[in-house]
């Protein structure tokens, strides 16, 4: 049985995380697919191409990726090149303090290229990208023209 996993599966986005796909065929190609829709709707993905090592496994953090958004090896390759469905848009988060992004990672068997892919998925997961830590305090700040945000620890 394939799985794959992300971890922590709860992490801020500026912090590393893992991910492991195990129970494929030594030497299977998959295609690793993360996406999530941003508070508009709109959908940014990115795939990578992988050949698993002799255990079955794949991990973006040891083992290159042979296309797609990327090649080689990046831990964080998958999150670092979401791309918009609809050219020009960009990944914003603008209620940082009330809700994560949700990013669901997908293993699909063989190549994908497919923005909706027609074959099952083989594994999936949802990981959490939040941009705001528990108990930190967002004080909106608006002084003369100057306008942001103070963000305050616990």
């Amino acid at each position: 049985m394939v799985e794959v996993t992300v971890t922590p599966q709860s992490s801020l986005a500026d912090r590393p995380v893992q991910i492991r796909v195990r129970g494929l065929s030594p030497s299977q190609l998959v295609t690793l697919r993360a996406w999530l829709k941003d508070e508009q709707g709109e959908r940014f993905q990115s795939r990578a191409f992988f050949r698993a090592d002799g255990a079955g496994e794949v991990d973006p953090g040891l083992h290159a990726a042979l296309g797609g958004s990327y090649s080689g090896v990046w831990p964080m390759g998958l999150l670092w090149f979401l791309q918009p469905d609809t050219l020009f848009r960009r990944l914003v988060k603008r209620d940082v303090a009330g809700s994560p992004f949700r990013v669901r990672l997908e293993v699909l068997d063989g190549l994908s290229l497919g923005a909706d892919p027609k074959e099952p998925l083989l594994a999936s997961c949802e990981a959490e990208r939040w941009y705001v830590g528990p108990g930190v305090q967002r004080v909106p700040v608006r002084q003369g023209r100057v306008r942001g945000a103070l963000f305050l620890p616990p």
